[in-house]
């Protein structure tokens, strides 16, 4: 499938996931000494998403990993992931490791072809550079040997019809940050050392390269996208010519996004970010027709070492009617049943091949509390502004207990902090009852 047809496919299917926002924040941007990461992820309405844990393991030599659609050879040592993720699928939208990574992934369109069949998604990409990456720039490694290695493709939607799109992901940890952008097997990486940052869904590296496919230049030369002379920008190069719309409308939620950065700039907080994902005017919280915002996160990276990071999720669709839920890295963490969906196994339609041919419940007990509560009752103004206080309540009791832990002002017990998440998704659920 050639680019130019990908692209109708885009302009099209109005259910199609093709969204998303991701942030970052570092010194002097962010109002502390630390890092500031966001990401709403835009996907089919109906589309359930799910906070999962998974720990930290050591693997036999030989051992494989099933991804959504591809086996490939697993890695000696996985690290701890906490991951917010389509329910569906193997990889995830976004989500943060035990060593302070995170990474987030935007859908993009460019010159370069659309691959045929099955390959990695750009959210497989995403859990497996966490997994195996103990830094920003370790995990950057990781997706862009897999990316050269086996590709980019297959359906990014749980529907027959298929839909596929090239990936952008934003990477960060304490230190730094890097701007991934792909077009195929082809890419290009920005490092962010201070300041603040966002994508969409968009090509945005222009000159500023920092790292790069060894064949870029040339593949781009030879298809006749650059001369040859001059600085060599891969945005302009690689980008389409006729945007698709939704890339269009993208163009106005980058500058936005960027905007509510550059106005907060020296202030941002965690509390900042949470209102930037909240954003409705900019479409940043997207709600329309076909797609909302499905699943929102937000992460706190202490430059200290010595001092813990913390991942809030919402695991529940429209951040402006949800709580962001605190999770920290410990030992022992407590399983979360209550944001995880039913598993199938070999009977889930996504393993059957022709895929795709049946629909599951892939709901979880907190996604029906919420969908029942708000999505499925019309709720007046004033009902709206009160369910909002009350959750704003509960997540402003976590963010102040955080924030007494990160000033040292409190210890918490490690079996404390791993409950954090389970006690405040048992809060959130008693508030829609």
């Amino acid at each position: 499938m050639r680019g130019s047809e990908s692209v109708s496919m885009a302009d099209g299917d109005l259910a199609a996931p093709c969204s998303c926002d991701c942030f970052v924040a570092f010194p002097p941007a962010s109002a502390s000494q630390a890092v500031i990461f966001g990401k709403n992820s835009d996907r089919p309405r109906n589309e359930v998403q799910e906070v999962v844990y998974f720990p930290a393991a050591v693997h036999l030599p030989g051992s494989k990993v099933k991804c959504t659609y591809l086996e490939l050879n697993q890695a000696e040592v996985t690290h701890a992931v906490i991951l917010s993720r389509p329910a569906w699928l193997w990889g995830a939208e976004m989500g943060a490791n035990e060593h302070g990574v995170c990474i987030g992934n935007e859908a993009v369109w460019t010159k370069e072809p659309i691959t045929e069949g099955e390959a990695l998604l750009g959210m497989d990409l995403v859990r497996l550079g966490l997994e195996r990456g103990l830094s920003a720039r370790d995990a950057l490694y990781t997706i862009t040997q897999l990316l050269e290695q086996y590709g980019q493709g297959g359906s990014c939607m749980e529907d027959p019809a298929s839909f596929t799109y090239h990936n952008t992901f934003l990477l960060t940890d304490r230190k730094e940050a890097w701007v991934l952008e792909t077009a195929g097997c082809y890419w290009a990486a920005q490092r962010i050392q201070g300041g603040s940052r966002n994508i969409s869904n968009q090509l945005s590296i222009t000159i500023d390269i920092s790292a790069e496919h060894p064949e870029l230049r040339k593949h781009a030369q030879c298809q006749g996208w650059w001369s040859g002379e001059g600085d060599f920008n891969f945005s302009a190069a690689f980008s389409l010519i006729k945007q698709p719309v939704r890339m269009e409308a993208a163009k106005a939620r980058y500058r936005a996004g960027r905007e509510l950065l550059k106005k907060n700039e020296g202030l941002i907080t965690i509390e900042t970010m949470m209102d930037i994902l909240r954003n409705k005017e900019s479409g940043i919280c997207m709600d329309s027709e076909g797609f909302c915002t499905t699943a929102s996160m937000v992460s706190l990276l202490p430059q200290d070492p010595t001092l813990p990071c913390v991942h809030f999720f919402t695991a529940t669709p429209d951040p402006s009617m949800s709580v962001y839920k605190p999770f920290i890295f410990v030992p022992h963490i407590t399983p979360i049943p209550m944001a995880m969906s039913p598993c199938f196994g070999d009977q889930d339609p996504v393993k059957k091949i022709p895929r795709f041919q049946t629909k599951v419940e892939r709901r979880h007990q907190l996604y029906k509390t919420h969908q029942t509560a708000i999505q499925n009752k019309k709720f007046s103004q004033e009902e709206t502004e009160k369910l909002q206080q009350m959750m704003q309540n509960v997540e402003r009791q976590s963010l102040l207990a955080m924030k007494d832990l990160l000033d040292r002002r409190i210890t918490i017990h490690p079996e404390e902090l791993s409950d954090l998440f389970f006690d405040c998704v048992e809060a959130e659920m008693k508030l829609y009852k």
